[in-house]
């Protein structure tokens, strides 16, 4: 049917909306436990700007100390640049589905958080390099050097994962969807709320805590919906979801442990840098976790995903990097990946 073509004319009402499309609109609301979470995002909202940056003299760290610090930011943003498209992208998808008013709301108000944890990067990043781009930035020791190539690699790996994740959403039902959403929002809760308490900072310490009460807000809506529609999922997409944790797994290793050289197209320095930066940042008093912690926490929050999806009869996949059985998943790559942190 031609985009012009006159119809009232012909017909008292007109043809029906071919789906999916965002019209026609309604306000239904039946999952209820969703207002809530709505409402305690309202409250919750912060600005990044607003945050006591007044109180962070850089001048007092060494430039190693500094750029090791920028660099966590810059691994942090290779994650949190891409989750505000994410959820926008999932934001749409819920008015094509034609999800409940109350699932629309919450999903815009994690996109804006998620804007906010991007934004959080780039002020850190601006502040303690005195420059906005880590990328361009030119390094000023050895450290920084050896950082800035592998932030480079970082974010030639991201950007073929944003190229996989095009073509992957419109093909994925939102139920496969919201079980990728729980993994990056369970880790990250986890780690925000560690470096919260860790961190010397008191622009980070309230930074991080902020970041992990968001996270922690996201986990609910994404748990809620998964109890509303998980008992009726089709068999099929459980098989996908078990993928879809896996290639989760590794893909956000990046930052919760270290990046998996099978997986990741990273150079053979890469986590000897990494590891060297690390302890710069930690001297700093930027508490990253020790690499057993890591691991720890990462096994931790599998165990959680693994609890829930066991609710739900499905299968969860092995996770032997961090001591936990299940299916075999071995043909995972980037196109396969619609997590975000």
């Amino acid at each position: 049917m031609a985009f012009k073509e006159k119809l009232a004319g012909t017909m008292e009402f007109p043809p029906e909306t071919p789906q999916p499309n965002v019209y026609p609109l309604s306000w239904v609301n039946t999952t209820t436990k969703l207002q809530e979470v709505w409402e305690a995002s309202q409250r919750e909202y912060w600005d990044p700007e607003k945050l006591p940056w007044d109180t962070f003299n850089v001048e007092k760290f060494t430039w190693e100390q500094r750029e090791s610090m920028a660099y966590w930011w810059t691994l942090l943003s290779v994650f949190d640049a891409s989750a505000p498209p994410v959820f926008a992208s999932a934001f749409i998808k819920t008015y094509e589905m034609h999800e409940e008013d109350v699932v629309r709301r919450c999903f815009f108000s994690v996109t804006r958080d998620e804007a906010n944890h991007e934004q959080m990067c780039g002020l850190a990043i601006t502040k303690l390099l005195e420059h906005p781009d880590p990328i361009t930035y030119e390094p000023k020791t050895e450290i920084g050097r050896k950082l800035q190539k592998n932030a480079k690699w970082l974010y030639f790996n991201g950007g073929r994962y944003w190229d996989g994740f095009k073509t992957a959403v419109p093909k994925y039902s939102l139920g496969v969807l919201f079980s990728s959403f729980l993994m990056g929002e369970m880790a990250a809760a986890t780690i925000f709320h560690q470096m919260s308490a860790g961190c010397s900072e008191l622009v980070f310490k309230e930074g991080f805590a902020k970041i992990g009460k968001d996270e922690g807000r996201h986990m609910a809506i994404v748990l809620t919906l998964m109890e509303r529609d998980y008992p009726t999922l089709p068999e099929e997409e459980k098989e996908i979801i078990t993928k879809q944790i896996r290639a989760g797994y590794l893909f956000l290793s990046a930052v919760l442990y270290e990046p998996p050289a099978d997986f990741w197209d990273i150079p053979d320095d890469f986590i000897a840098n990494q590891r060297e930066g690390e302890i710069h940042a930690r001297e700093a008093g930027f508490a990253i976790p020790e690499l057993e912690v890591k691991k720890e926490n990462w096994k931790k929050a599998m165990l959680n995903v693994k609890a829930v999806l066991d609710k739900y009869d499905t299968p969860f996949p092995a996770i032997p990097e961090v001591g936990i059985t299940g299916k075999e998943v071995t043909d995972v790559d980037l196109d396969d990946i619609i997590p975000v942190f």
